[in-house]
């Protein structure tokens, strides 16, 4: 049932709900714990950005998440990271028992369909982007790397960006105006997930060298149609990518040009990648995901 607050819904509604009628187990998919809960709570710490790109938050934000999430680490019975690097990542910084956390991969969609209703927009080959416009996502970089990738090979792409804008979203914009190439980068802002998986399909490179990730859905989701991945050699992506990606440092423009030009030209190494993607992406599932989870809620610790 519902429960609702104007406010503060976790700490005010959920913490009345725990005195009144409070669970044998209480699972939070999230990272917040209400501060009246159960013995045996479960909560969820999806990866801790904010400590790694601070830049990309509000001071408010940082504060409020860190508190709220070392608080939700110290009290809950099980901490459940969804990869290996955001457990180390809470070990590390909050100093959390790593006998207190399990790690349980999120899985990715596979419902690929065709959507006639959304035909792709060009026949123009092209580079992808898929996630928030923001500092993060190092967005500013990839347009950086694709300047390169034209000025040094001459390459023939467009460039498609797809998502809202996020924090940091001004200094893309002014990046793609200043840009000599901004008539070939496109901005499509949020997509239907028909459209999304059509554009996705289509595309020659999927970019995704962002500065954090807790896990990295989009990149198993590339993997999953055979849409080769350049992506971050840094925080989880390498352990979520496998040897199906090239990795490359974020903060390194020419590093991101040379991986991405490596994919467009040697054929080798592209149907490597894919065939070795295409065998990585079974390690990760939703039924997987929920197995793991019910296996926390329903032993008796």
């Amino acid at each position: 049932r519902a429960l609702w607050a104007p406010r503060f819904w976790t700490q005010i509604a959920l913490s009345w709900e725990m005195i009144w009628s409070a669970p044998d187990v209480l699972f939070v998919p999230a990272h917040t714990v209400p501060l009246i809960h159960p013995k045996k709570t479960v909560v969820t710490i999806h990866g801790l950005e904010y400590e790694f790109c601070s830049q990309g938050y509000s001071w408010w934000e940082r504060l409020y998440m860190r508190a709220s999430i070392r608080y939700s680490c110290r009290v809950a019975s099980t901490v459940v990271c969804v990869s290996e690097n955001t457990k180390r990542d809470v070990m590390r910084l909050y100093r959390i028992s790593p006998e207190k956390i399990r790690v349980i991969y999120e899985g990715y969609e596979t419902n690929f369909q065709k959507n006639e209703h959304d035909p792709i927009f060009t026949s123009q080959p092209y580079l992808l982007f898929i996630g928030r416009l923001e500092e993060r996502k190092n967005v500013v970089r990839i347009i950086e790397a694709f300047e390169l990738l034209k000025e040094k090979y001459q390459i023939v792409h467009q460039l498609v960006l797809v998502g809202k804008p996020g924090y940091g979203y001004e200094k893309i914009k002014k990046k793609i105006a200043a840009s000599k190439y901004r008539e070939m980068i496109v901005e499509k802002g949020y997509v239907m997930e028909g459209q999304k998986w059509e554009l996705l399909k289509q595309a020659d490179v999927f970019l995704f060298p962002t500065l954090y990730e807790g896990f990295g859905i989009p990149v198993l989701e590339a993997q999953s149609i055979g849409v080769p991945v350049v992506t971050s050699n840094i925080s989880s992506l390498p352990e979520v990518a496998g040897e199906g990606a090239i990795l490359v440092d974020p903060r390194s423009v020419a590093s991101i040009a040379e991986g991405t030009q490596r994919v467009l030209t040697d054929q080798n190494l592209r149907g490597g990648i894919i065939e070795k993607a295409m065998h990585n992406v079974h390690r990760f599932g939703w039924v997987a995901c929920a197995k793991g989870i019910g296996d926390v809620l329903f032993t008796k610790h």
